[in-house]
This record gives C-alpha cells, structure tokens and sequence, in this order.
C-alpha cells in the first residue's frame, strides 16, 4: 500500500512540476528546433552563394581565356560586390591581373593586385599579390612603392627567397650593388631543392660580384641595371 502511495506522490510531484516548468521546456524544444532549421537553411544559403560566385568565376576565366577581356569586366565585377570574401573572388582577381599584365595594361593590373592584395583569401594569396605588385612598381621605376610593399608585408613565411630577390632587383636597379648583393645571397640561402630558378639567381649574384670586382680593379662593368 505504501508503495501505491509513494507512487502516487511522484506522480503528483511530477505533474507539479511540468506545470511550473513546462512553458520553460516548450519553449526550449522551440529554440533547439529553429536554430536547427535555421543552421540548415544557412548551409543551403552558403552552398548556394558558393555556386554562384563559381559560376562567375568559371565564365569570367573562360571569357578572358577567348580574348574577350571586356566581357569578363562585368563577371569580375560581380564577383568583387557580391561575393568579396569568396575564395573564387580572390582568384580572380590574380586572373584578372595576370591578363591585363600580358595586354601591358600595367595599371589596371596593378589595381586588381591591391583588391587581391586587401581582400583575399586565404592569406598566401595576399602574400603573392604583394610580390606581384612590387614588381609592377619596380617595372615602371618607382623602387620606394616596390620597397615599401615588400616591407609592409605582414610575414614572409614560406617566401623569404622571392621577396629576398625582388629586394635585390630593386636595389640593383638603385645601383646600390652590396645590397644587391646580400639579398641575392640570401634568397638562394632561403631556397630549397628544386624551388624555385636558382640558377637565374646565381647568374645575377655572379654578375654582381664580378662587377664588384672590376670596379674595384677600375674596370667599368655594365651589370644591365634592372634588367635582370
């Protein structure tokens, strides 16, 4: 009997309590299952954006691949406002800049290299963005924006050996030889095995030094400047 009666309490005690709690719980389960629904719709919505903006990316590439530099303009366009943190947007904007380098547009890719340079994704792309614009900027003469690129950039991980030749085109191109020199030096330090063109980089520290050289003997060397 008592067991009956014991049994009987609980129960009460249980209906009591889902009276005091039960809204509580209700609206728990609510919560749980629209935040469910709304992370799917979410991942839907992403799916959906990343489509998209590779379907952009894809005609804009094909565009540009045919010659039809004006038509991909709007594809780029599009990438650049409506999806600016897409990866695909960060590949285009290095595409874009790569075709308007090869029409001599230096310019225009000089632009498309700050966008990717500012914006992309992942961060390596912004690395190489810089590096291409500082050679952009030593190509048309002006060595302190190529300096004052390679310096402000955030790290050179996994780059030390090309930002360390562009360093020394620059300072060739200044005609300040030693350091020249040095940063040569120190991008074929950096290289590794099979990366990267060594042997141009040898030619050039050669040149350097033999230049060095005949000077000092009072022998006039031309090392070809920025040429190299």
């Amino acid at each position: 009997m008592s067991d009956l009666y014991d049994t009987h309490e609980q129960g009460e005690r249980v209906k009591s309590w889902l009276r005091e709690n039960g809204s509580a719980i209700v609206m728990g389960l609510v919560l749980a299952f629209g935040l469910m629904f709304g992370f799917r719709q979410w991942q839907a919505w992403e799916v959906s954006k990343r489509q998209q903006a590779s379907a952009e990316y894809q005609l804009m590439v094909s565009l540009i691949e045919t010659d039809n530099m004006d038509a991909a303009v709007p594809n780029y366009e599009v990438l650049k406002a409506e999806y600016p943190k897409s990866a695909y947007t960060s590949m285009a904007s290095m595409m874009m800049a790569k075709a308007r380098l090869q029409a001599g547009q230096l310019d225009i890719a000089a632009t498309a290299l700050t966008h990717a340079m500012n914006t992309a994704q992942p961060a390596a792309i912004k690395v190489i963005a810089r590096e291409r614009l500082a050679r952009i900027k030593l190509s048309q003469g002006d060595t302190d924006a190529a300096l004052e690129l390679l310096d402000g950039a955030s790290s050179e991980v996994g780059f030390e050996a090309l930002f360390a030749e562009i360093r020394g085109d620059i300072h060739l191109a200044r005609g300040e030889t030693e350091l020249a020199v040095q940063n040569y030096q120190a991008s074929l330090n950096a290289l590794e095995e099979g990366v990267g063109n060594r042997e141009l980089l040898s030619i050039k520290l050669q040149a350097l030094e033999a230049a060095a050289a005949a000077t000092a003997a009072g022998v006039e060397v031309d090392t070809g400047g920025g040429e190299m």
